[in-house]
């Protein structure tokens, strides 16, 4: 089965390499060594404390990403209330979970439903809500993600892997740096009496972008 989560050949950024190689014998690939270069440069002219950027590193390895999104999501699934209170102030219910800062100040949640499909793009840059999503992919903030997502939305989706019905309306939505958006999927079939730990589980970054469904849990099933 193909990863959901993987950076997707036909929207990575012009710049970035095809493929990791090894330099003189290095694990390192050649951009790992020129940033390893430039972070050494920084540090000995004392523009960089190298125990901060430790704690950078630490906080998105670890801390920040889409578990925290999918934990979002799962309570959302699970409690009608908290669902509510999402859709009406994204923000709010966001940051009780303890997901705030940077890129976080103002969401709104974009709720899927069989009728209606949301999809978000930054087209102007990468605006990106960091706080439940983490740092942003690649594909999201290349050129050609940023155009044909709002000139042929079903035709990115359908290079995503999926189709939708004709009948579901594609909304595409603009990130700002005043707003981030985050999708809200619909509960996947079969996950009645699933633990929002479990239910976590099944939601996938793309799916909080519109860009992907939610993996059924029979598919998850197969990975544990």
């Amino acid at each position: 089965m193909n990863d959901p989560q993987r950076t997707r050949p036909e929207y990575r950024h012009a710049d970035a390499p095809d493929h990791e190689h090894d330099h003189e014998g290095s694990e390192l690939s050649e951009m790992d060594l020129r940033v390893r270069a430039l972070e050494s440069l920084l540090v000995e002219k004392g523009y960089v404390d190298p125990k901060a950027l430790d704690i950078l590193i630490e906080t998105y390895e670890h801390k920040v990403g889409p578990h925290n999104g999918a934990r979002v999501v799962a309570k959302a699934w699970s409690d009608p209330v908290y669902k509510q209170w999402l859709l009406d102030d994204a923000t709010a219910a966001i940051a009780s979970l303890g997901y705030t800062g940077r890129q976080g100040e103002h969401m709104i949640a974009l709720e899927n439903t069989p009728a209606v499909h949301n999809m978000v793009v930054c087209t102007l840059c990468s605006c990106y809500p960091w706080p439940v999503l983490g740092l942003p992919p690649v594909w999201y903030k290349s050129a050609p993600y940023r155009s044909r997502a709002v000139i042929d939305p079903r035709g990115v989706l359908k290079e995503f892997g999926f189709e939708l019905p004709a009948e579901t309306e594609l909304r595409v939505w603009d990130s700002t740096a005043e707003v981030r958006y985050v999708v809200l999927p619909m509960r996947p079939a079969g996950t009645d009496g699933l633990s929002e730990q479990a239910l976590a589980e099944l939601v996938t970054r793309d799916s909080m972008i519109g860009t992907g469904l939610p993996s059924a849990p029979e598919s998850k099933r197969e990975f544990t």
